[in-house]
């Protein structure tokens, strides 16, 4: 399984951008997905998380009402929007596909991993 993120860049604060990524080689289905980011001199961290079936979501308390993640099995892909940006959202954001139909937040469990994508946001 090949997981392809996209959508990164540069904003402004107060800023939106769409985060997708795209699934190759296996369906993912089944599986529950999130989205994670490593800021600079940080560790990796849990941002986001979607069962199989998409019904239910969980986010970091940092992004809470500001962040969206989504999915459409149809095509294998995830999604994650993002309003309201801040200079503290900057980091190199993941999609990962985890081991089995639902949300955890702990990066170990994840089985396969996107390449990541850049979000800086300016002041």
């Amino acid at each position: 399984v090949q997981l392809q993120a996209s959508g990164g860049g540069l904003v402004q604060a107060g800023g939106s951008l769409r985060l997708s990524c795209a699934a190759s080689g296996r369906t993912l289905s089944s599986r529950a997905m999130g989205w994670f980011r490593r800021a600079p001199g940080k560790e990796r961290e849990f941002v986001a998380g979607i069962t199989w079936n998409g019904d239910t979501t969980k986010y970091a308390d940092s992004v809470k009402g500001r962040f969206t993640i989504s999915r459409d099995n149809a095509k294998n892909a995830l999604y994650l929007q993002m309003s309201t940006l801040t200079p503290e959202d900057t980091a190199v954001y993941y999609c990962a596909a985890g081991m089995g139909g639902y949300i955890v937040v702990a990066p170990s469990t994840y089985r396969y991993w996107g390449q990541g994508t850049q979000v800086t946001v300016s002041s």
